[in-house]
């Protein structure tokens, strides 16, 4: 029988009260609390905690205060990736992010959800589907990205957007639910 780290770990419905994940979820809440109260001249030891805090990191990731996550290990950053203040991503399964991407303020990525069903609900059962951002991806402040959406290359996802569906390259999408209004074509 498998435990509720392993149900989690692949991708299936898992206890959200496990206190396996209760602890790591702690580790990653101890972690952030030290890397938000750093200030700006603390970019090694920022850099360090970031490295121990998410699963995979590039070249120069930069995150402002106060960010948030619930495990960290699912979170996968590219290089020059920049987070702005407020940000919440929680990654209950994997969040990959590609190479120059940046968050604006408020931005919340989230991975996680629950059964529709009330009685399973009830029961605290968790789930996750990944999302994956490509490379160059702007996110506006104060938008959400819903659990599974896959946004590709050089995409731009304006303020206050809702994102509930994947979109591929070179998009700007906006609104609530987030929907293509021109394309992002990279200048020659």
């Amino acid at each position: 029988m498998k435990t509720e780290r392993e149900k989690f770990l692949a991708g299936e419905p898992y206890d959200v009260m496990d206190p396996e994940l209760a602890s790591e979820e702690t580790r990653a809440r101890r972690l952030c609390k030290q890397m938000n109260e750093l200030d700006d001249t603390a970019t090694e030891e920022k850099a360090h905690i970031i490295k121990r805090l998410f699963g995979s990191v590039g070249v120069s990731p930069w995150i402002q205060p106060n960010f948030r996550c619930d495990f960290g290990y699912n979170i996968h950053v590219g290089d020059y990736f920049m987070c702005n203040y407020d940000n919440v991503i929680l990654d209950t399964a994997p969040v990959t992010i590609g190479d120059h991407c940046m968050l604006a303020p408020h931005v919340q990525i989230y991975s996680a959800f629950h059964p529709k069903d009330p009685k399973e609900r009830a029961k605290f059962i968790g789930n996750g589907l990944p999302v994956t951002l490509g490379n160059n991806v702007w996110v506006g402040g104060g938008s959400v990205i819903l659990p599974g959406v896959t946004l590709g290359d050089n995409v731009i996802v304006g303020a206050n957007s809702t994102v509930t569906k994947s979109f591929g390259d070179n998009v700007i999408i906006a609104g609530n639910p987030a929907r293509i209004i021109k394309e992002n074509l990279p200048e020659e």
